[in-house]
């Protein structure tokens, strides 16, 4: 029995009446071709494709609707009108970008700010006229982009005073983290400390500033007077030569009385300058003859007098220094250095430790590099002017004629020295360190040092000396080393003792002053009362403002205390074969660089006896 067949045209009239009340276009029904039609022959047929696969078939027939659907229809969000829609966007945004930056390069280039101290807080001010004093400032190149660099007046005084320096340290560093900010649109959490080499890319060479127009240029140069710098050259072939491309300059103004210090620094600075390519001068125009609390007043007087009051100049450059203005003590990617005793913690800080300690080594071989840089300085720097030099050399061949054997010219025998620093320097061992390490202490170990030497040799013909440098008078005349022989006698301390036993009695004249020895060893303080007018009360209390300029009497005695203390340490540094001494004591140190690396550590020759600490370059 067949199915019940469907009147299509019955359908359709009946629908159409409903319609055409309604005032419908006729809608006319066609058969859908069927589903299957599209379906391939066979699997290897030539009309074979994908089509099957992505064509769904089409929906069910139905009828239309009665009554029409009230309310908008859903809309459909394809991908395709998704992306569209991003692009438009991404456009608009790009536009609106070059705008903004078309209207910031329109806007002409000028300072936006510069820092100024308030305590330990730095604020940036804007203004659109460079500081007359020395501080980092903010500036805008071409494109908008905040850059930041370091101004001085090119008609300021050369060097800055060392508080100014270590405000300048410590600005430059919150500057590059503000810039730093700027270029991210937000305040983020910076590095503890960057790298020894670690160059900012928002720093602005001062050069390169004045080269843009950012900062005063040459016009500006013309008037200002520039002291002249040791190792310079002078004359038409000054004015020839051109300037450096990278320099350090090591100022010799330090807080500190004692030369030690200053000596190490010296030395470990010209190293470091030869290490990076720089060409290496010294600024000896501030070495005042009195501390930071004096130098608002000193009148240009010196506290040892000048550089080549004491050594020969150093090797000359073939090229000119920069101005004056250049010359920064940080960031340490500056062409143009300035490294003094109050920028240590900078040049010779913890980041420069992680750079050159060798951390493949123990012990105080890992200091090797910096002793290299400090031998270096050494070699070139320590030349002592023409007098002194001539004293230490016909010193040191007295002191090897005594130990040579009659009978021969090439058989020696030993030198031993022994430094002794007392005064306000105290040692590192606990026990001793409210005094002083024992003399006998000293004598015992010179002693053994002089019995294991000639007893390996096997000639008890050989001579041996003990050589004795100190600062404190009294150790010379010791039951310990009364024997021994002075490293030099050309400029000898006195204590009181000693100068009253070689005075004459003069009864009682009243008007004779009394005699003041050097008694103790050095002290700071003794040592800035040098000299002082008589008129001025031992008690008094010597405030900033009221401090007294420092005579010509001063000088000369603090520039005698200054020849004596190089000459110890030359005569003890080129003779001894073994030397004795504290490592506390920074002219310990100095005497390690002076005999080497090999005869010092490797063989042992320099011996501390100051606890088991080992050398160590400078302690900032």
């Amino acid at each position: 029995m067949s199915p019940p067949s469907l009147d299509l045209s019955k359908t359709y009239t009946y629908s159409d009446m409903i319609l055409s009340s309604r005032n419908t276009p006729r809608i006319s029904l066609r058969r859908a071709a069927s589903y299957k039609d599209n379906a391939p022959l066979s699997s290897t047929s030539s009309r074979f494709s994908f089509n099957h696969l992505i064509v769904s078939p089409p929906p069910s027939p139905g009828l239309p609707a009665l009554v029409p659907r009230h309310g908008k229809p859903v809309p459909t969000h394809t991908p395709r009108r998704c992306l569209r829609g991003l692009i438009w966007l991404l456009g608009v945004l790009v536009i609106l970008y070059y705008g903004v930056s078309r209207i910031q390069m329109d806007r002409p280039i000028r300072a936006v700010g510069w820092a100024t101290n308030a305590g330990e807080e730095y604020e940036m001010v804007g203004e659109s006229e460079v500081p007359d004093f020395p501080t980092p400032v903010v500036v805008t190149d071409k494109r908008g982009r905040a850059k930041w660099t370091v101004s001085i007046p090119p008609d300021h005084e050369f060097p800055l005073k060392p508080e100014q320096y270590v405000d300048m340290c410590s600005q430059n560093m919150e500057v590059a983290m503000h810039v730093a900010d700027l270029h991210s649109h937000s305040h983020r959490e910076h590095a503890a400390h960057y790298g020894y080499y670690h160059v900012d890319p928002n720093f602005m060479d001062v050069a390169e500033a004045e080269a843009h127009g950012l900062l005063p240029g040459p016009k500006s140069k013309t008037n200002m007077k520039e002291d002249e710098l040791v190792g310079e050259m002078t004359g038409g072939q000054m004015i020839e030569s051109d300037v450096c491309e990278k320099s350090m300059t090591f100022v010799l103004e330090t807080a500190d009385a004692g030369l030690g210090k200053t000596l190490m620094m010296l030395w470990m600075s010209y190293g470091l300058a030869q290490k990076e390519g720089r060409e290496f001068f010294i600024d000896d125009s501030r070495w005042y003859a009195c501390s930071l609390l004096h130098s608002s007043i000193a009148n240009g007087r010196r506290a040892y007098g000048k550089f080549t009051n004491f050594f020969q100049p150093p090797p000359m450059p073939q090229c000119r220094p920069p101005p004056r203005h250049e010359m920064l003590p940080c960031p340490h990617s500056a062409r143009h250095l300035v490294v003094s005793a109050a920028t240590a913690s900078h040049t010779f800080g913890g980041a420069f430790n992680e750079v050159y300690e060798d951390a493949r080594k123990m012990e105080v071989y890992r200091q090797k590099p910096m002793f290299d840089f400090a031998r270096t300085g050494y070699e070139k720097l320590f030349a002592l002017a023409d007098a002194d030099s001539v004293y230490v050399n016909q010193r040191i061949e007295e002191l090897h004629d005594r130990t040579k054997l009659l009978n021969s010219e090439t058989a020696n025998g030993m030198l031993v020295g022994v430094h002794i620093r007392h005064g306000d320097r105290h040692p590192y061992e606990f026990q001793y360190r409210d005094s002083y390490v024992p003399l006998d202490r000293y004598a015992a170990r010179a002693r053994s040092l002089l019995n294991d030497t000639l007893n390996q040799a096997g000639n008890g013909n050989n001579l041996a000396e003990i050589v004795i440098a100190s600062d404190d008078p009294d150790v010379y005349e010791s039951d310990e080393f009364s024997h021994a022989a002075r490293a030099q006698e050309h400029i000898k301390l006195a204590s009181k003792k000693h100068l009253d036993s070689e005075t004459p009695n003069l009864g009682t004249r009243k008007f004779v002053d009394e005699t003041v020895g050097w008694e103790g060893g050095f002290f700071a303080g003794m040592f800035w009362s040098l000299g002082k007018p008589s008129s001025v009360p031992a008690t008094a209390v010597e405030l900033k403002d009221t401090t007294l300029p420092p005579t010509e009497e001063a000088v000369r005695l603090r520039e005698l205390l200054g020849r004596a203390y190089l000459m110890d340490l030359a005569v003890l540094g080129k003779s001894s074969d073994r030397i004795v001494c504290t490592v506390s004591s920074m002219g310990c140190k100095l005497l390690a660089v002076m005999m080497g690396w090999d005869e010092a550590v490797v063989k042992g020759s320099w011996v501390n006896i100051d606890g088991d600490f080992e050398w160590r370059g400078v302690s900032w």
